[in-house]
This record gives C-alpha cells, structure tokens and sequence, in this order.
C-alpha cells in the first residue's frame, strides 16, 4: 500500500512538473511571437519625442559608413547620442567626437549635453585562439550587459561591427522579458552585395532587428525581410 500510496504521489509530481514547464515554454513563446511581430513599429507611441540612441561603431569602414547615415537624420530626434567602439578601436570614437564637435559648433550647445562615448571590450581579437576567446567572449557578455543597463537605450544602430551582437542580444533579451524596448536598426555595409556579414546574418536570422537594411536589391531578393533603401554612400 505504501509503495502504491508512493508511486501515485511520485506520478502526480511528474505531471505537476511536466505541466508547469509547459506553461513557462508556452508564455515564453507567446512574448517571443509578441516581441516579433511588433518589433517593427515600436516608435509610432513618441513619434515626436527624441528617443536616446545607442550607435554601435566599428573600424575600417564601419565609422564611416555610420557616419554619414547620421549626418541626414535629425540629430534633434536621435537625442541623446551614445557612440560605442572596441576597446582597441581608437580611431572611431575619434572620429564620431569630430562630427559631435561640429554639431556643437553649428548648434552652439555643448557635447556633453547631446553625446557620450564609451569603449566596451572584443569578444575576439583578430587572430586570437577560439580556446582563449571563450573566456574573452564572456568578459564582453558581462561588460554588454553593464553597458545597455547603464544606457537604457531606445534605439540602437548598428551596421557590422561584431561589438554590435553581444549588446543587440542582451537588447533582445530585455525586450522579451519586458525589461526595456530597444528597436534595433542594422544597415548593411555598402560593400556587403551578394550575402549578409556575420553579424547581420545573425540578427536576420535569430530576428533581433527590428529593420534590416541593405543597399543592394540583389541582397534584398536573397533575404526577403530585409529593405532595400539604395546607397547610402
């Protein structure tokens, strides 16, 4: 009798647990649908309201790229401004600190008031081993995540730099578990006109940016969420 008395409290354990792991799978996958499926007109609440705007900056030319996209937006929208680059990249934040400089100039206000710039650690360095770069990667998760909760940004823009993919996952995270709404913008590189780059491959597929843009229809045909918006350069 005890051991009937113990298998049926053992099977309605099993069932209790069976059942609660269903119901937290089916209320994740229910906000991951949710989260998708209007992740592409986050912005239309505070159309009129400058959004604070994370831009994600990569060397070569990735900066320059990002750049010149930022000169024909409305800087007034996109307000603040927090640029971030590797760690080893000097030259970029050197770069976006000129185009500020000149804003403030033209705007006679000050640069602190509209922007920052920040440094956030590589996942990998160009050469370095995949053992080592396992332990790297985790430093730069931990350091993403310190970064999007001090920034707390609205829109992030990013368009290849592999720095762009630990914050833009973290970002998704948020968004799922309704921590913060983030709407990522990824622009191709001009340079990108038959396939994706790895990062925005990732973001195409795993659906972590809200817009995909690419400058080339061919590209556009091969990855049919994605917009083509013509060169930008």
């Amino acid at each position: 009798m005890d051991k009937c008395n113990g298998c049926g409290f053992s099977n309605v354990a099993s069932i209790a647990v069976f059942s609660s792991a269903i119901f937290v799978v089916s209320l994740i996958l229910v906000r991951l649908l949710y989260v998708i499926y209007h992740s592409r007109r986050p912005l239309s609440k505070r159309a009129s309201k400058p959004v604070s705007t994370l831009i994600i900056l990569g060397s070569g030319g990735h900066t320059a790229e990002m750049l010149n996209l930022l000169a024909v937006l409305r800087k007034d929208r996109f307000n603040p401004r927090f640029y971030i680059a590797a760690a080893t990249d000097n030259m970029s934040l050197e770069k976006a600190q000129l185009f500020e400089n000149s804003l403030a100039t033209e705007n006679a206000t000050r640069v602190t008031d509209t922007a920052q710039f920040m440094k956030i650690y590589r996942s990998r360095e160009v050469g370095q081993s995949y053992i080592t770069s396992i332990w790297t990667t985790l430093i730069a998760m931990v350091h993403a995540l310190w970064l999007m909760i001090k920034i707390r940004p609205e829109v992030i823009l990013c368009n290849g730099p592999g720095t762009c993919i630990p914050l833009c996952a973290i970002a998704f995270i948020f968004k799922l578990l309704g921590i913060r709404w983030s709407s990522i913008f990824y622009v191709e590189s001009i340079a990108r006109v038959r396939r994706l780059s790895l990062s925005g491959l990732l973001l195409y597929k795993f659906r972590m940016a809200d817009q995909l843009f690419v400058q080339w229809q061919q590209l556009q045909r091969q990855y049919p969420r994605a917009t083509y918006v013509g060169r930008l350069m």
